[in-house]
């Protein structure tokens, strides 16, 4: 890879779309989905704790489990590829978008998004929850005060608002994602293994519409062989790298 294409080919880029994945957040000690089962929910699969026949049968026992990741998220911090990332947003201003994997609001809350339209959150999030009978999204409460199941202004029982084993994703978060990468002149993947669809195929949008593709990853993916360039290491240094950084680099 020749890191200085790579960054020429970003730099030069006004329209830039990003996908993120868990290896983003790792460096802020959010565990992945199945690392997080652990204890008591190791006994679990997946399949029992995020599938709409799981809440259907046990809610309380699925809020449980989400209520205690909803804990974890709020105490991390944002790290340095959630920084990065959220100053390209910054100078990069209308032509950003950045598609999100994770559940964990940390985008949101390191900046990104700030300029309204420019960042989805494919999977959903943690910190909300959506009404069972009107589908309304609603905050949740400090972990401290939430009460589960909770319930909306309307009375009716919420449920996490997450995208579940079996259900798609919002049509038009992936709509907007997909015409971001399609009209991108780079695009990053960041901290992804490129094995879950739809969201492994943006990539392709963009390449097929003749567009740069940098992959961000400390290991090879699914994804790797059709890359423009491939950045190896973690997040925070790759992008770091990418941006030409010093003081993220530690230099």
């Amino acid at each position: 890879m020749d890191l200085a294409q790579a960054r020429a080919a970003l730099k030069s880029a006004s329209r830039v779309a990003v996908l993120t994945g868990a290896g983003v957040s790792a460096e802020s000690g959010i565990p992945t989905f199945r690392d997080a089962q652990t204890g008591h929910w190791a006994r679990f699969r997946p399949e029992d704790l995020a599938s709409p026949g799981a809440y259907s049968r046990d809610p309380d026992m699925v809020w449980e489990w989400y209520a205690g990741r909803y804990r974890d998220v709020l105490a991390a911090r944002p790290n340095g590829a959630h920084l990065l990332l959220a100053r390209l947003e910054r100078e990069k201003g209308a032509g950003f978008f950045l598609a999100t994997q994770n559940v964990d609001g940390l985008h949101g809350r390191a900046g990104s998004g700030a300029g309204g339209g420019r960042m989805v959150e494919l999977h959903g999030t943690l910190l909300s929850a959506r009404d069972e009978v009107t589908g309304e999204v609603f905050p949740l409460p400090a972990p401290d005060v939430l009460v589960t199941p909770p319930v909306s202004p309307s009375g009716n029982r919420m449920r996490p608002n997450v995208v579940w084993f079996g259900e798609y994703l919002p049509q038009d978060a992936l709509d907007a994602a997909t015409r971001a990468f399609q009209a991108a002149e780079a695009a990053l993947i960041v901290g992804t293994s490129g094995a879950v669809y739809p969201a492994a195929g943006l990539a392709g949008e963009t390449l097929f519409a003749g567009g740069t593709v940098i992959e961000v990853n400390p290991d090879d993916t699914e994804l790797s062989r059709h890359m423009t360039y491939c950045v190896r290491d973690v997040a925070s240094r790759g992008l770091a790298a990418l941006m030409e950084d010093g003081a993220m680099l530690g230099a």
